[in-house]
């Protein structure tokens, strides 16, 4: 062990409740989205939208503001430490989760969704760096999975949830369910996670240091290549995220089953998060991540040559199949990237975690929405998404390996 990880291993949480509430602030992001997605057509019916496609900025926005909030947490976290950069995150989640309760526009309901996104940034990138306080290589890969295992939950129900609260309520109450979740995370981070960055490691908050840390990281050729890997993965999962209302409702006619066959898709995401964690530590994670990659490559081949033989959008039992064996590829995707692309940042994890994050985001956005836009009569878009994105994955993996032994 380092004397850097002796320095920061200070937490009393028992490993299980360490890995629940880590699951529980990173969620935050996936219940900020999820469980509003039942909501998108009364929301554009409210809000007088002409094109169901603009409802799909109620979810963008949030990954915008999660840009900017990566950027802004990461050297607040190592200056002042994870705790209080967490804890302004999770105001700032609450704060925002009031001005879209109150919103009379869509412009004041994206304004709210973008400071929710800046909020559960703080969480979604301080916790990576909590991690890697206290684990490194594989072993943080293995903990990462288990973070996901538990992560994975939210998204299996919270569209569920929401779609339950509609059926009794409008659906400005998922914002005051947003709100008191915000307020009980708050009130059990502060209480129970003890700080995991000693003052000896800390940065100044100073634009000179910054500068020089985010060099540091740019130098290291795998944390940039897993980083445009993280964002070319995350880019086809958000051209799907942004748009899967539709499809079910609009391409599939099953709106109202739409909350359950979303969980049922997280969930798989969430049992490959096991089998990574059964195996990693024995195959390590780039193995496991090729083979997912071709996974990918494979599935979404013979299902666009189902998609094209057609003038009809593929069968509905098709589509599901298709998408559990991609989910389950990028279950097995998500952790692992995320472990390689900190493996050589331990010493600068808070910032680091804020790069990579920050960086992958914005080409996950970018990307993502632009397949989201082309979905409207099938899934063809979706699926070419998910093709040319793991192409490029691949490629990346190649450079990284030309450049480092990692």
């Amino acid at each position: 062990m380092s004397s850097f990880q002796r320095a920061c291993r200070v937490s009393n949480l028992n490993r299980a409740e360490f890995i629940s509430l880590t699951a529980l602030l990173m969620s935050l992001v996936a219940l900020t989205i999820d469980m509003l997605l039942p909501a998108l057509p009364a929301i554009q019916a409210e809000m007088a939208l002409a094109d169901a496609n603009q409802t799909q900025y109620v979810i963008s926005a949030v990954f915008v503001g999660m840009i900017a909030g990566k950027l802004l947490f990461g050297p607040i976290s190592d200056a002042w430490g994870r705790k209080p950069a967490i804890s302004i995150g999770l105001g700032l989640f609450i704060l925002g989760s009031i001005i879209c309760y109150f919103a009379a526009d869509m412009n004041m309901l994206l304004a709210g969704r973008l400071v929710q996104g800046v909020g559960v940034a703080s969480p979604r990138i301080v916790c990576v760096a909590l991690v890697r306080d206290q684990f490194e290589g594989r072993q943080m890969a293995r903990i990462m999975s288990f973070v996901m295992m538990v992560f994975i939950l939210v998204p299996a129900i919270a569209p569920a949830f929401g779609q339950l609260i509609l059926h009794f309520a409008q659906w400005r109450v998922i914002l005051l369910v947003f709100i008191v979740i915000g307020i009980l995370s708050l009130v059990w981070f502060t209480l129970r996670q003890p700080e995991t960055l000693h003052p000896e490691y800390r940065k100044p908050l100073q634009a000179a240091v910054i500068v020089s840390t985010v060099k540091e990281v740019l130098s290291y050729p795998a944390a940039i290549g897993y980083t445009l890997a993280i964002g070319f993965v995350f880019a086809s999962f958000v051209g799907y995220l942004v748009s899967s209302q539709q499809i079910f409702d609009l391409i599939y006619a099953r709106g109202e089953q739409f909350p359950y066959y979303f969980g049922m898709l997280a969930l798989v995401i969430g049992s490959a998060s096991i089998v990574n964690a059964r195996f990693v530590l024995e195959l390590g994670m780039r193995k496991l991540s090729i083979f997912a990659l071709f996974g990918i490559c494979l599935f979404t081949i013979i299902a666009l040559f189902v998609e094209l033989s057609s003038v009809e959008p593929m069968a509905f039992k098709y589509f599901v199949i298709y998408c559990v064996t991609i989910f389950f590829c990028i279950g097995i995707l998500f952790g692992n990237l995320n472990a390689m692309a900190m493996e050589e940042l331990g010493h600068i994890a808070g910032m680091g975690a804020a790069i990579v994050g920050a960086i992958s985001t914005i080409i996950s956005v970018l990307l993502g929405s632009y397949i989201g836009q082309m979905i409207e009569h099938d899934v063809a878009p979706m699926l070419i998404g998910f093709l040319l994105m793991s192409l490029m994955t691949l490629a990346v993996f190649a450079w990284v390996k030309r450049q480092t032994s990692i």
